[in-house]
């Protein structure tokens, strides 16, 4: 395999570089893989590549405009109207309204049509016709249950069909995806494949495998002193909710607008903080006692509820997991999960002080406040990932970037088990750590109110 390390990005791309990394991407196997993972049929057929750059640039020159001093955001599908059934709707389907005639495809249209089609619930639809070219044939109400895989949630989600999706969310701020599953995004002139999973990559789910085999441990041993038959509990479960709970920190500190930023340290760290002064110090550190600890607990409580709930006298081997989790009707259940989001919004709000929130990778919350050591030794370069296994990249000037960033690149570089998210106050958020020998960096998947 060719080394694909420091291929040549474009500088500044526009609507046709933007269509040849698609192209490129729609070609990878291990894309392919995650479609077909993700239950998407990966020979599903793309739009030639001049029509694909017609639709694009279209979205483009719309997300320059403003309508009525309203910047012009909007999703748009491109899906013919008879592939939506007509009786299904939201909360967990999709509602498809067809317009009478077919409205013309152009950036005129789509920049009076965006206020309506809001882009939380709402996407424009289009058709592809032979003779005619794209044409807008109607809307579809999706509800907002399709943010969750980006802001976390445990709700049931519509299926968005494997069909592509624009959406555009500021002026040259685009990004293409396949149904749910991001492609790439144009971000004011530069390409990236931020990611929607990119807390469930498997070097995420590597550098937290021990704080997650901990919980299970604990579990089991519950289970073992139980008077009665427990479900067993799909061994990724926790991880399930900590993922979900994580995407709701970072998506909250997104839309707080004032930036932040969160540390991930060892789980040893927590025996001993001292350890870690010479790297951060901490303004306000927490004791060390069950409430610092209490994500760890609600987490193994919902497993230890969960379990007890689906166990089953005549089916000790009955197995559960996030779908019935998602599906369950029980309100104490539903009280944990409620109190594990409260819990979510609490150290979001943390990051409104200037400083880092510093937990371990058990969830453990250290305190807030924290200061990065201007000591540590920096690194000239860094590495931007393209894609989610990082095969794809691109070195980088680290003087690029503002402060915070820097900051979380000097701690990368000396402390290699540490995983840092640095939101900035548009928005963007970045998750950056040691890989394959250099600090790297991987662009989060835009969400939150649209920045411009």
């Amino acid at each position: 395999m060719p080394d694909m390390r420091f291929k040549q990005v474009f500088l500044h791309a526009y609507p046709r570089e933007f269509v040849s990394f698609i192209l490129d991407q729609w070609k990878d196997p291990l894309f392919m893989e995650r479609l077909s993972s993700a239950g998407i049929d990966p020979s599903i057929e793309f739009p030639e590549p001049a029509i694909l750059e017609h639709l694009i640039s279209t979205c483009y020159q719309a997300s320059l405009m403003r309508e009525e001093e309203r910047p012009v955001i909007f999703r748009l599908i491109i899906r013919d109207h008879h592939l939506f059934p007509s009786d299904d709707g939201p909360p967990i389907g999709l509602h498809r309204l067809q317009f009478d005639k077919m409205r013309p495809f152009n950036e005129y249209e789509l920049c009076r049509l965006a206020p309506a089609a809001d882009f939380y619930r709402a996407l424009i639809g289009v058709t592809l016709d032979q003779q005619k070219g794209a044409q807008i044939w109607g809307m579809v109400h999706s509800g907002t249950r399709w943010m969750q895989p980006i802001s976390g949630g445990t709700k049931a989600i519509p299926p968005l069909p494997g069909s592509p999706v624009i959406h555009v969310i500021g002026p040259g701020r685009i990004f293409v995806s396949i149904g749910p599953e991001m492609i790439a995004s144009l971000n004011r002139g530069q390409i990236c494949c931020p990611s929607l999973e990119i807390f469930s990559a498997p070097w995420f789910a590597e550098s937290f495998a021990s704080a997650r085999s901990g919980i299970w441990e604990m579990h089991e041993a519950a289970r073992a002193r139980a008077d009665k038959p427990w479900a067993t509990l799909d061994p990724k479960f926790g991880s399930f909710i900590g993922r979900q709970v994580a995407r709701r920190i970072v998506s909250l500190i997104r839309d707080s607008r004032h930036g932040g930023m969160l540390v991930y340290l060892p789980t040893e760290v927590g025996r001993d903080i001292s350890a870690m002064d010479r790297h951060i110090s901490l303004k306000y550190q927490f004791r060390e006692e069950e409430p610092r600890q209490r994500f760890c607990t609600l987490i193994l409580r919902i497993m230890n509820t969960f379990a007890e709930l689906h166990g089953e006298s005549e089916n000790p081997a009955k197995v559960v997991g996030w779908q019935e989790y998602v599906n369950s009707r029980s309100e104490a259940v539903a009280l944990l999960d409620e109190a594990i989001f409260d819990l979510a919004h609490f150290i979001a709000a943390l990051s409104s002080i200037d400083g880092a929130v510093v937990m371990t990778k058990r969830q453990e919350l250290l305190g807030f406040g924290g200061v990065i050591s201007g000591e540590i030794e920096e690194a000239e370069t860094i590495i931007h990932a393209l894609d989610l296994e990082g095969r794809l990249t691109r070195q980088e000037l680290i003087e690029e970037v503002g402060t915070r960033h820097r900051a979380a690149y000097r701690l990368c570089h000396e402390l290699h088990d540490a995983i840092v998210v640095v939101i900035s106050q548009d928005g963007n958020a970045r998750l950056v750590k040691w890989h394959e020998g250099s600090v790297t960096y991987w662009d989060m998947a835009p969400t939150g109110t649209p920045g411009f």
